[in-house]
C-alpha cells in the first residue's frame, strides 16, 4: 500500500485564512500602503495552486474524430500583456472555484509556490486572479521567498530575513 505525504497542512477546510482575507481587502483599499503587508499575511499561509487536465496525446477513432488518448496534469501559467508569465495560485478554493471550477488544488506553502514559479520560468506568482482581490508577487519579492526568506516589518521600513531553524 502506497502512503501520500503529509503535506503539512492537516486540518485544511480549503477555505482561505482570514487574516489573508483581511490583509488582501486593506491592499486592495490601498495598493501603496498595503502590499508589505498582505505580503506579510501571505507569507505564512497556504496557498492553492491549480492543476489542471491537458491533452499530451490525441487520436482519430473509426469515425474521423480526434479525441484525447492521454492527459497530463499541469499546474497553469498566465501570460500577461508584458509578455511575462505567472504562475496562478488561489487563497481558497472559492476564489480556485470563482476561476476554473474543474481544476484541482495542490496545497503548498507560499515558498513552494515561488520556488514553483521561479522553476516553470515565471516572473510572477499571481494570487486570486479571479478575486476577490488579485496581488502580484513578482521580481525580488519572488525570488526571496523562494530561497525560503521572510518579510519582516521593521522600526524603519521592510526587511528580508531567514528564519532560524
Amino acid at each position: 500500500m502506497r502512503s501520500i505525504p503529509d503535506p503539512g497542512f492537516a486540518g485544511d477546510d480549503g477555505r482561505a485564512d482570514p487574516a489573508v482575507s483581511a490583509a488582501l481587502r486593506a491592499y486592495a483599499d490601498d495598493p501603496r500602503r498595503g502590499a508589505r503587508a498582505a505580503l506579510i499575511a501571505l507569507q505564512g499561509s497556504r496557498l492553492l495552486v491549480p492543476v489542471v487536465a491537458v491533452a499530451a496525446e490525441t487520436e482519430e477513432d473509426d469515425d474521423g474524430l480526434r479525441r484525447e488518448s492521454r492527459t497530463d496534469m499541469a499546474s497553469v501559467l498566465m501570460t500577461g500583456r508584458d509578455g511575462r508569465t505567472a504562475l496562478l495560485a488561489f487563497t481558497g478554493q472559492e476564489a480556485l472555484h470563482a476561476w476554473d471550477a474543474d481544476a484541482r488544488p495542490v496545497p503548498v506553502s507560499v515558498a513552494q509556490a515561488a520556488e514553483a514559479a521561479l522553476a516553470d520560468g515565471a516572473a510572477a506568482l499571481l494570487v486570486d486572479v479571479a478575486g476577490p482581490v488579485m496581488i502580484v508577487v513578482e521580481t525580488a519579492d519572488l525570488q526571496q521567498l523562494a530561497q525560503g526568506r521572510v518579510l519582516v516589518e521593521l522600526s524603519d521600513g521592510y526587511g528580508w530575513a531567514r528564519p532560524v531553524r
